[in-house]
């Protein structure tokens, strides 16, 4: 009789994940600017998959992105072997089905259902509340930053006691989620005259944003600042002439 290797068939294994990711069609189509164009990025550099990045101009569409994206024609679409995935919340959880290795969501049912509440409840509240700030003015502008900052308070409190990441000791789903935070709130405060993260008042997510931003993987593949503050400065000025138009 014949016996097998434990090892040896945990190392066979894990040779043919390397081959099988190496032979994978993976490419995402995104646009330099988008957060959730680079959450997806993110997710596939955490788990280690090669993929092919096309840079889409949103203000003129491509054929590729209308036909893989019929429903919304917006970025982040994923595709994997010929299948198009879109929306960076739905691509995130296929990511991590799709590929085992440095799981993103937590193992537990529990602990994954937190996750999902606060990302959905960060992306509600604190993502639109921010974005509803910079394009508006006068009390809607007001309105908008106060219940940002009422969202951020429950982030802070939920960031309380965690030790380096809300995944734990490695960067997981929810940090990925609200990496936008790291590097383009800032640059919203500054476009819009407006303050949301008060490092005193939110000392958690002051220190989460600085672990975070020095995590190989996040400061490696951020776009430039110079560039951001252009765009959101042509951005929100147009959206809110169009509002009050």
């Amino acid at each position: 009789m014949a016996y097998i290797n434990a090892e040896d068939q945990l190392g066979d294994c894990k040779q043919e994940q390397v081959i099988l990711m190496a032979t994978e069609e993976v490419k995402l189509l995104g646009f330099w600017v988008s957060p959730f164009a680079l959450r997806v990025e993110w997710a596939l550099k955490i788990k280690g998959v090669k993929y092919e990045y096309i840079e889409e101009d949103i203000f003129n569409k491509s054929t590729l992105l209308m036909e893989l994206n019929p429903v919304h024609k917006k970025v982040p679409v994923l595709v994997h072997d010929g299948k198009a995935i879109a929306e960076s919340f739905v691509i995130l959880e296929y990511i991590d089905e799709a590929w085992k290795q440095n799981p993103l969501l937590p193992q537990d049912p529990y602990e994954r259902a937190l996750a999902r509440f606060w990302a959905k409840f960060a992306e509600e509240k604190i993502f639109e509340g921010a974005w509803n700030a910079l394009c508006s003015r006068g009390e809607e502008k007001q309105k908008a930053l106060r219940q940002t900052i009422e969202a951020m308070a429950k982030i802070e409190g939920e960031l309380e006691g965690k030790q380096q990441f809300f995944g734990g000791e490695s960067i997981g789903y929810l940090d990925i989620i609200l990496g936008w935070i790291s590097y383009c709130l800032p640059v919203w405060e500054e476009v819009g005259s407006m303050e949301i993260l008060n490092p005193i008042k939110f000392p958690a997510i002051t220190a989460w944003i600085n672990r975070f931003l020095n995590h190989p993987v996040i400061k490696d593949k951020l776009p430039p600042t110079d560039k951001m503050l252009v765009y959101f400065h042509q951005r929100s000025e147009a959206l809110a002439s169009t509002a009050n138009g």
